[in-house]
């Protein structure tokens, strides 16, 4: 019999009369049943978590961070078991799967113990006026209340722990919704948080169809703070729901490798590849377009082909490197990009071939502006090369992008790197290293269409705390 699985809410699990059954994608076959939640039981999870926030809010860092770092110890411990299902969930190489809940109990680990060193500031007065001096301000940070976090199928895991550690650290109470694909692998996150014992309404989690409690999840009045991992069409629509309440946003990118003439051609082909193609090209930080100088581009084509040829393709629990799509939608948008350059003239330089919802890695040369792959999204196995002749033509085509989240700059020259990095719209240049979100206590973060707000365990704590100064007049 197919699993029934459960929310958290109030420190209970409970049923929903509706359900929703989860198919593994590379075999079809049922995994398990969610909640399909209501309008009216979501509106209880908010009320538990209000209700809780008081207690919650009033303990210290550390009587906090001794129940996050119980809930990392217990995801470490269960990190096989977890990764199992996340694996068949996501068709996610196995090893992958398993290495994102243990990365996942480090962050948590991490934001506990970053929340432990938080500190405020006593400032002085006197720098405008005399009467100022006598003027001491003390600044603290509070939580903002309840937040709602929404991670993304390709990390369902990893994506909601590095949003809830923080957020619960921080002394706010948390709603987690995960995505629908990926719901399972959610709860057995939640299952780590409940286990260690969080009192009741502090964290609680939310299934159901967008459709029904989508935008509804958002716009409600309870919310303080919207914390969202996916595509960036949603992300805007959460951007106008959400109104005056600050949000974080990560989304899409369009992440350009520049290759220069004096480029470790071997090493850049390494990186390019294992950027491109690491979870079949399903992650927002994976390279996702090579801008590489004219009088190099035969050598790193060979490279990066010899390279691509050796990708394993095949199941999840195969461990193979490229694994069916997410669902067949996913498969015919990337196939429909494919196509596209082909018919244009783009040179493909592995068999364009595709089994079910499987990709098999695609490598194009002489890739041009008017092809839809040198500008959208393919959120697959397809990398697109496209030739320039200089540095000043290869800002202009990453720049054009109406996504700024990441790029990588392959050179040995690191003052024209520097300078490179400087021009280039993004929130953040990788330097001879493929595109990548690590390491979580960096800064991460995206300009234009890719994001609003900068995460990062720090970040994130700074980010879901509002500022509250404390002024005292000192007596003359």
């Amino acid at each position: 019999m197919t699993k029934q699985y459960k929310n958290y809410v109030n420190g209970e699990w409970k049923l929903s009369d509706e359900e929703i059954t989860i198919y593994e994608p590379a075999t079809g076959k049922e995994l398990g049943t969610v909640p399909a939640m209501s309008h009216e039981e979501v509106d209880y999870v908010y009320a538990s978590a209000k209700a809780a926030l008081p207690e919650w809010r009033a303990l210290s860092y550390i009587e906090r961070a001794a129940y996050i770092h119980k809930a990392a110890d217990i995801l470490e411990r269960d990190a096989e078991k977890i990764g199992s299902v996340l694996s068949k969930e996501i068709a996610k190489g196995l090893k992958s799967a398993v290495g994102e809940v243990t990365r996942t109990a480090e962050i948590v680990n991490f934001a506990a113990e970053e929340g432990v060193r938080a500190e405020g500031e006593v400032l002085e007065g006197g720098s405008f006026d005399a009467a100022s001096k006598r003027k001491i301000a003390v600044v603290r940070r509070e939580p903002v209340g309840l937040v709602l976090a929404i991670s993304p199928f390709n990390y369902p895991v990893n994506l909601a722990g590095s949003k809830i550690a923080p957020a619960l650290i921080s002394g706010n109470v948390v709603a987690f919704k995960p995505p629908t694909q990926g719901s399972i692998s959610g709860l057995l996150l939640a299952e780590a948080f409940a286990e260690a014992g969080l009192p009741a309404g502090v964290f609680n989690t939310i299934t159901g169809r967008g459709s029904v409690i989508g935008d509804y999840i958002v716009e409600h009045e309870a919310v303080d703070f919207i914390n969202f991992t996916g595509s960036t069409p949603v992300g805007e629509n959460i951007g106008r729901l959400a109104g005056m309440r600050p949000i974080m946003l990560e989304l899409g990118g369009k992440d350009a490798a520049i290759v220069l003439e004096d480029a470790d051609l071997e090493l850049t082909a390494k990186n390019i590849v294992a950027g491109a193609f690491g979870y079949s090209g399903q992650r927002c930080t994976a390279v996702k377009r090579v801008l590489v100088m004219d009088s190099v581009a035969d050598e790193l084509v060979k490279l990066v082909t010899e390279k691509v040829e050796k990708l394993s393709v095949g199941m999840p629990e195969e461990d193979a490197d490229i694994t069916p799509l997410i669902d067949t939608k996913a498969a015919d948008f990337v196939e429909g990009l494919i196509k596209d350059a082909a018919d244009k003239g783009a040179v493909a330089t592995t068999p364009i071939k595709r089994e079910g919802n499987t990709i098999y890695p695609t490598v194009f040369d002489k890739v041009t502006t008017d092809m839809r792959l040198a500008w959208e999204e393919p959120f697959g196995p397809v990398l697109p090369i496209i030739r320039v002749n200089s540095v000043d033509e290869a800002l202009e085509i990453a720049n054009e992008s109406e996504y700024g989240l990441q790029s990588s700059v392959f050179t040995q020259d690191f003052p024209l790197a520097l300078k490179i990095a400087e021009q280039l719209e993004v929130g953040t240049v990788h330097i001879n290293n493929k595109t990548q979100r690590g390491t979580d206590n960096f800064p991460f973060l995206g300009a234009k269409k890719s994001g609003a707000g900068v995460q990062g365990v720090k970040y994130s704590i700074h980010a879901m705390t509002n500022v509250k100064s404390v002024v005292f007049d000192i007596a003359k």
